[in-house]
């Protein structure tokens, strides 16, 4: 092959892999902004204030509530209540319990979504203590709320007008903990020794 030839078969290879390697870096970004635009994988909107009187609607909706922990999270996690029944666009106050069993402070972080996930863009959270991550000291019980309401206009989408029950899952995983906890565990293990 000659060297104008090669050229011609170089450079576009070169520019096909900057390309593919720059989508990789965006692919997540990208994944996150269209799955909190569209509610697409049960992913929930978050509201900044909750729905007037007038929005709420005579149909009611059944909310489950699930909790799970991430492989090696040592925490105990489980939703306070498992399902209320709620008006759409009343607002609802869930709790899940958390409690740290083992001799040493732990920090979480909790993944969450809706099913099913034609539901996820109607689930609205008010408040929930999944925005934070979430420091357990040893031997921890903590109730964590979430408040949230079902937004009316799932009863004319085209999916979401056959959705009678949505189910609430959160995972916790374990996380570093805060470079302020982290430095408070270093000096008290350095005073015990």
């Amino acid at each position: 092959m000659s060297q104008p030839d090669a050229k011609k078969v170089v450079l576009p290879l070169i520019g096909l892999v900057l390309f593919m390697t720059a989508g990789s870096f965006a692919a997540v970004p990208f994944y996150n902004w269209f799955c909190a635009v569209t509610g697409y994988g049960g992913t929930t909107a978050t509201a900044s204030a909750m729905p007037s009187e007038s929005e709420i609607l005579d149909q009611t909706m059944i909310v489950r509530f699930d909790g799970s922990l991430g492989a090696g999270m040592e925490w105990e996690f489980k939703p306070a209540q498992f399902e209320m029944e709620l008006k759409i666009g009343e607002v609802g106050l869930a709790f899940y319990e958390a409690y740290n069993p083992t001799d040493r402070v732990i920090a979480g972080t909790a993944s969450y979504n809706v099913a099913p996930f034609s539901a996820g863009n109607y689930f609205s959270k008010i408040d929930c203590f999944c925005f934070t991550e979430q420091v357990l000291q040893p031997g921890e019980r903590v109730m964590m709320p979430v408040t949230f309401y079902v937004d009316p206009g799932i009863v004319t989408d085209i999916e979401g007008k056959f959705v009678h029950s949505i189910t609430l899952s959160y995972t916790f995983y374990e996380t570093d903990l805060p470079v302020t906890q982290a430095a408070l565990e270093n000096n008290e293990q350095t005073q015990v020794n």
